[in-house]
Parts: structure tokens; C-alpha cells; sequence
């Protein structure tokens, strides 16, 4: 007789601070370090989602290290959740909820989502605003 893993259920919420931390998450990242294409009249209007503001936050020297230890720190805690837990909600915050954030939890959601232990979702909440 074989005992069946459950997966675990991840939302990833992208969102801006300015506009509130969702009340029910249980791991939340702060990424308002990384250089802000708000600045940046030509990347303003546009969001996380488009390539030019990724291309711009991307060359953030920070970025691929933050990225390279939030990884490291997802994929060790996953199966930790994963074995007391049916669900995980993580938070991704910078200052308006429509650059950094969505392209950090994109990317985000991307690792996870090429695993096969997880059910993963993303929501933008603020990229609207």
C-alpha cells in the first residue's frame, strides 16, 4: 500500500504596499530594493508583464541574486509546508503593485511552476491602479 503526496496549493499575490498587505499570507517578500521603472518615463505606463520593464529590472544587479536565494528559500520550504499544509500563500510587494512585484512573482511562478510537487497559481492585485 502506497501513502499519496496531496500537492500543495501556492498563490503568489504581486501587489503594491501603498494600497495595503493582504491579510492572509503566510510568507511575504519586500522587493522594493530593486531599481524602480516608475522612474523611468517610457516604463511608467507599462507593467512587470512587459518586456522592457523585465529587461530593466533584470539588469538590477540585485536581481538575479535575490532571485537566486528567494528560489533556494521557496524550494526548501515547499515540501516543509507542503507535509503540515494543503496551502501557501506568498506575497511579492513593492510600492505601487505593477512593476517589481509582477515581474518577481512572475518569475516566481515560473520556478515553481516547472516542478511537479505543487499546484501554483499568481494573482496581480494591484497592477490595474
Amino acid at each position: 500500500m502506497s501513502i499519496l503526496k496531496r500537492r500543495l496549493a501556492i498563490e503568489i499575490v504581486a501587489f503594491g504596499f501603498k494600497h495595503g498587505v493582504p491579510d492572509d499570507l503566510d510568507l511575504l517578500f519586500d522587493v522594493r530594493f530593486l531599481r524602480n521603472p516608475n522612474y523611468e518615463p517610457e516604463l511608467e505606463p507599462l507593467t512587470g508583464s512587459d518586456p522592457a520593464v523585465g529587461g530593466y529590472i533584470a539588469a538590477d544587479p540585485a536581481t538575479a541574486p535575490f532571485l537566486e536565494r528567494l528560489f533556494a528559500l521557496i524550494d526548501f520550504l515547499v515540501p516543509r509546508y507542503a507535509d503540515e499544509r494543503n496551502g501557501l500563500k506568498i506575497g511579492i510587494g513593492c510600492t505601487g503593485g505593477r512593476h517589481r512585484s509582477v515581474y518577481i512573482a512572475s518569475r516566481l511562478y515560473e520556478h515553481l511552476e516547472s516542478g511537479d510537487s505543487v499546484d501554483v497559481r499568481m494573482k496581480t492585485r494591484d497592477i490595474a491602479r
